[in-house]
């Protein structure tokens, strides 16, 4: 199957691909990255699938732009360069510490059948809904993303979970989120906690300051 059946193909648990605008690089080096930025350009490098790595440059405000619209990390992303349309995920971000200007990007090129390890953002649902909320509880949210091994063709663009029937003292579990059929998760920890609904906090502190005062009193 090639890898642009699969990955256009009418599925609302899988990642949307995003098309960039991406020219190629000529050269490589500290001198060519530097006139690539002087062009007003982001200069980077596409490697991974057993191919030679591509240099390429980008616009900054096209980076910018995906770093808004959160959930990057598990993008999927398509170009082209050289005439060969290219599907990656965008690995890492360089910035300058000064001015946090983009300044280097890095795209992992993927194949079909390949798995690889993901941040996947995590959509709270019901949180008005909840009666533990309702009655003055506190969402505590442990995770807003979580980290996956996932083959390419399969990675969600979130993970949902529904807190509308969680009461005080209540959780949300990894095995509770839906989206995760094709996903395993790296946290070596047996279903994990996603988020919880606490005691109100006024509560808490007048439950300690009354057994305080009764300490005080004995």
């Amino acid at each position: 199957m090639r890898f642009g059946i699969f990955l256009t193909q009418e599925r609302k648990d899988v990642a949307k691909v995003t098309t960039l605008e991406i020219s190629q690089r000529a050269k490589a080096g500290k001198g060519a990255a530097r006139a690539t930025r002087r062009a007003g350009l982001v200069p980077g490098v596409v490697y991974g699938g057993k191919k030679e790595p591509n240099l390429v440059s980008i616009d900054p405000r096209i980076i910018m732009k995906e770093l808004h619209r959160g959930g990057w990390q598990s993008r999927l992303y398509q170009f082209t360069v050289e005439g060969e349309q290219i599907h990656a995920l965008i690995r890492d971000i360089q910035f300058h510490p000064v001015s946090d200007a983009p300044i280097h990007i890095d795209f992992l090129r993927l194949v079909p059948g390949q798995s690889i390890h993901v941040q996947v953002g995590i959509v709270f649902t019901g949180e008005d809904e909840a009666p533990g909320i309702k009655r003055g509880g506190v969402l505590n949210i442990a995770r807003h993303v979580v980290d996956v091994q996932v083959a390419v063709e399969n990675i969600p663009e979130h993970f949902t979970v529904d807190l509308s029937k969680l009461d005080i003292n209540d959780n949300v579990r990894w095995e509770d989120l839906q989206g995760t059929e094709h996903c395993t998760p790296t946290l070596h920890i047996p279903n994990f906690v996603i988020a919880s609904v606490a005691a109100p906090t006024v509560d808490a502190e007048a439950e300690s300051a009354e057994e305080a005062a009764e300490d005080a009193a004995s």
